[in-house]
């Protein structure tokens, strides 16, 4: 007699994350099309200050070119975050609930953070100054953050990377985010020395002590 043994089949659901990462590129080849000159200018930001020289005016920080790349940087950090976490065996790659926590939380983070940043600016009387200064930031993390958007297809599609590749593309991710950062100090060295008290204080408030408590409360979270 032939006994059969039935094992579970465990099928990952990944229909979420496809849908979204098609909306991603959707968004950009619309936005593309619509914004011909300016994506051209944008695209060569890693080698050209064209785009940062033209689009300075802080008004640009509220633009629907912004706004929507915007949308896909934060789709696209929400899924590298969520990939970094699968692969050191804190969270499931396909976890989409996971994912609707991880993008609500740096939506909340992003917008507290520039809500507070606004009081602030008022306050010290720093308004204009802080907004490109914005600007800037925004402008070089939405092309970091649609940099890693194919990285985060590989790695989600794929399970033959190792911890190692990993730890390279996040290291990568620091550096070059802490470089675009002092770039943005560098394009605004004038008005910093004009104010910089006001700036070391904004520095620490903001920049600093935020990411210090979020790594912190993550550490300590998983520990």
């Amino acid at each position: 007699m032939i006994e059969n043994v039935l094992h579970l089949r465990v099928i990952e659901n990944k229909d979420w994350a496809t849908v979204l990462f098609v909306i991603s590129f959707a968004t950009i080849a619309i936005i593309k099309s619509a914004f011909e000159n300016r994506f051209a200018d944008f695209a060569k930001l890693i080698y050209s200050d064209k785009y940062t020289n033209v689009y300075k005016d802080s008004s640009n920080l509220k633009s629907g070119f912004t706004i929507s790349l915007f949308f896909v940087q934060i789709i696209s950090l929400a899924f590298f975050i969520q990939l970094s976490l699968s692969f050191f065996g804190y969270a499931s790659k396909t976890d989409w609930i996971l994912y609707i926590q991880i993008i609500t939380l740096l939506i909340f983070f992003i917008l507290s953070k520039f809500l507070i940043e606004k009081i602030i600016a008022t306050a010290f009387h720093i308004e204009e100054f802080v907004e490109q200064f914005n600007l800037q930031k925004v402008t070089f993390r939405t092309y970091i953050g649609l940099f890693i958007l194919p990285i985060n297809i590989i790695l989600f599609y794929n399970n033959t990377f190792s911890r190692n590749i990993v730890i390279l593309f996040v290291a990568i991710l620091l550096v070059v985010n802490a470089l675009t950062y002092l770039v943005s100090i560098k394009n605004y060295q004038n008005i910093i020395f004009s104010k910089l008290f006001y700036f070391i204080l904004y520095l620490c408030a903001l920049e600093i002590a935020p990411y210090y408590f979020m790594y912190y409360w993550f550490t300590k979270g998983i520990a």
